[in-house]
């Protein structure tokens, strides 16, 4: 019964990943555009490395995704785990 409980919020910290994904894009997107606007000569150079980045950052987010997916897959139906809460209310 616990092995399900924290298998559960396994699953629902995995969104913290994604939230924490998306934060991270913007704020290097947002850093890049503002040091390309200090620095337009350099603008190139930026953008390979806020690309490299992003890239790092998407595949976390992929990774995250697949793991949801597998945990998802080990949690059990609804109608067992509430047939066990029944069990042990009783």
């Amino acid at each position: 019964m616990i092995y399900f409980a924290l298998l559960a919020v396994a699953v629902s910290l995995i969104a913290v990943a994604a939230f924490g994904c998306g934060l991270g894009q913007g704020i290097a997107v947002y850093g890049a555009a503002n040091s390309m606007a200090r620095q337009p000569e350099m603008a190139g150079k930026i953008q390979l490395v806020m690309f490299v980045g992003l890239a790092f950052i998407e595949s976390l987010t992929i990774y995250s995704l697949m793991m949801s997916f597998i945990l998802m897959g080990k949690l059990p139906k609804t109608e067992a785990v509430l047939e066990l809460i029944q069990h042990a209310v009783k």
